[in-house]
């Protein structure tokens, strides 16, 4: 009982962030490295948020995402890897597991963040406001699988999400990051 009251608290207090919250500016995480990372150090930069997995069919979308990563980085995009396990258990692997599979098997430098939920009773903050229809009704919704992406402009807007099926290199994507970079 106490446990479900303890969920609960987090639940609403979680509700509550996201409800006050007006860009992801306004969240705090930590890095797969255990430091605490204010997403406010991105502001005026574009930012795609993408939760990721090791052992999914979409893994492989990590070369592309560095390779996106490397084109744009220098003209100001950032993109933000959030490990997740939600999804088939295709997340299993500790945190330094992660960073040791992604910088070896896909030579990753772009920032990834600790391993969190992105959907569910334990659902982090900033999926809570992603996902809300109150606080993003253009891109509102659950989080349907790994590889999700959401791009930000530089005030930290919300102008694209796209689904784990299209890929970082997709002219689409590459539009869409090349519309905020130009802002």
């Amino acid at each position: 009982m106490r446990k479900l009251i303890l969920i609960l608290m987090f639940c609403v207090a979680c509700a509550g962030l996201a409800a006050q919250s007006k860009s992801i500016y306004d969240f705090t995480m930590k890095s797969i490295d255990g430091q605490q990372v204010s997403l406010k150090n991105y502001s005026g930069k574009v930012v795609l948020l993408v939760n990721v997995a090791s052992k999914c069919g979409f893994t492989p979308q990590y070369e592309a995402l560095e390779k996106v990563y490397e084109t744009y980085k220098d003209r100001g995009l950032v993109i933000v890897g959030i490990p997740a396990n939600n999804f088939a258990q295709q997340e299993p692997g500790t945190n330094d597991e992660i960073k040791k599979f992604c910088s070896s098997k896909y030579g990753v430098t772009f920032p990834m963040m600790a391993k969190v939920s992105v959907l569910g009773e334990d659902q982090t903050p900033i999926y809570s406001f992603l996902t809300a229809k109150d606080t993003d009704p253009q891109f509102a919704g659950d989080i349907k699988w790994n590889f999700t992406k959401f791009l930000f402009d530089r005030s930290g807007k919300p102008v694209a999400r796209f689904e784990p099926n299209v890929t970082p290199d997709d002219p689409k994507v590459k539009t869409a990051i090349e519309a905020a970079l130009g802002q």
